[in-house]
């Protein structure tokens, strides 16, 4: 094969050739040089959601899923109740997580193919005044619904409880705005919407608690408080920093800006969703969720009630012709999921929509055209 394969995954994802370029260079992590870039990736994340006002934000070494540990140890105190917002597989790890790092957690489950419900956190919130956080994913990335954050941040406002936000999925793609929604911790990472490499998460922290959160982690590497108390001290990372996750982060981020931020990522995201939902259903296959509750980050289909379909065969056949899918996360319904997220366009979407169709031709399930 001549060229790279596509991830049509949530996370890695394809990168454009100047952001691979980027990570030829190596760089000392004490070194002035890769101290700016730091701190130019740093102001540049704050721009995305209208920060700088009321958030910072500290970098950590790890996947996604360690900067959402972190925030919650360092957000919740030891004492503290978080409720989750369940409406699929991410949502439960952060619950699990959450039990893990010694706090209280209760979850309120809703169906996996709906939004979540600010009336009932609302009604969960009068009923049970112990509880002092609450944890919502953006973007269920299990199926792919989008979660109404705004009105989410609204109930916490009104009742006086802390909100952590996982926006791993829809940071970059879908608008987020500190200055009218009220966060007090939102988590996201590099290889996602902004198209950079995986290795490294961030956290934004509303100023108003960061001086509470000293001393909360029962964790010395993920302890986001004493990150960031070194980082505005020094311009540095506690503990070797991914040097070259960073700085194509940095190069993704300058792309990112080039091409329209926020907005036109969301177009471009939102054009490929379209191409890989038609052609896919033309196939006769068929999406999980609703039109209405698709966010165009990640797309479950239905896998083809056919007695030839076997997911290890398709996702083979798939990769032979340069595409990787990903696999279903749903307990009750066999499913299979494609990302529309990456540096990919509509070419590469109906080329994956062709590969598709002719890996369901060879293995039998639909008929040769």
């Amino acid at each position: 094969m001549d060229r790279d394969r596509i991830l049509l995954t949530p996370g890695p994802l394809t990168t454009t050739l100047r952001t691979k370029l980027a990570m030829l260079k190596d760089w000392g992590s004490w070194d002035g040089d890769f101290i700016a870039v730091t701190a130019n990736v740093r102001t540049r994340l704050l721009d995305i959601v209208n920060g700088h006002e009321s958030h910072v934000v500290v970098p950590l070494q790890g996947s996604g899923t360690f900067s959402v540990e972190a925030a919650v140890a360092t957000v919740v105190p030891r004492d503290g109740h978080v409720l989750v917002l369940d409406n699929g597989a991410y949502c439960k790890r952060a619950a699990k997580l959450t039990q893990m790092m010694g706090r209280r957690a209760s979850a309120v489950t809703f169906a996996e193919d709906e939004p979540v419900s600010p009336t009932v956190l609302e009604a969960h919130l009068k009923e049970d005044p112990s509880i002092t956080h609450v944890v919502l994913i953006h973007c269920e990335t299990g199926t792919g619904v989008l979660n109404p954050l705004e009105a989410v941040a609204a109930v916490c406002q009104r009742f006086g409880k802390g909100l952590i936000v996982d926006a791993m999925s829809s940071f970059g793609a879908i608008a987020i705005d500190a200055r009218t929604t009220r966060f007090d911790a939102l988590v996201a990472a590099s290889g996602k919407c902004l198209e950079g490499v995986p290795g490294m998460g961030f956290v934004f922290l509303r100023k108003a608690i960061l001086d509470g959160c000293a001393g909360r982690s029962q964790s010395l590497a993920m302890d986001l408080h004493d990150q960031h108390v070194y980082m505005e001290k020094t311009g540095q990372w506690r503990f070797t920093p991914p040097t070259h996750v960073l700085v194509a982060l940095s190069e993704a981020i300058t792309q990112f800006v080039e091409e329209g931020g926020q907005p036109a990522r969301l177009a471009r995201y939102a054009d490929n969703c379209k191409t890989l939902v038609g052609g896919l259903s033309a196939l006769g296959l068929k999406p999980f969720l609703k039109p209405e509750l698709q966010a165009p980050i990640i797309v479950t289909f239905h896998a083809p009630a056919h007695p030839a379909y076997d997911f290890k065969r398709f996702y083979a056949a798939a990769k032979a012709r340069g595409f990787l899918l990903y696999p279903g996360k749903l307990t009750q319904v066999e499913t299979f999921r494609v990302g529309c997220i990456g540096a990919i366009g509509r070419t590469e979407m109906q080329q994956a929509v062709n590969a598709v169709a002719e890996v369901l031709q060879e293995l039998g399930i639909i008929a040769v055209r």
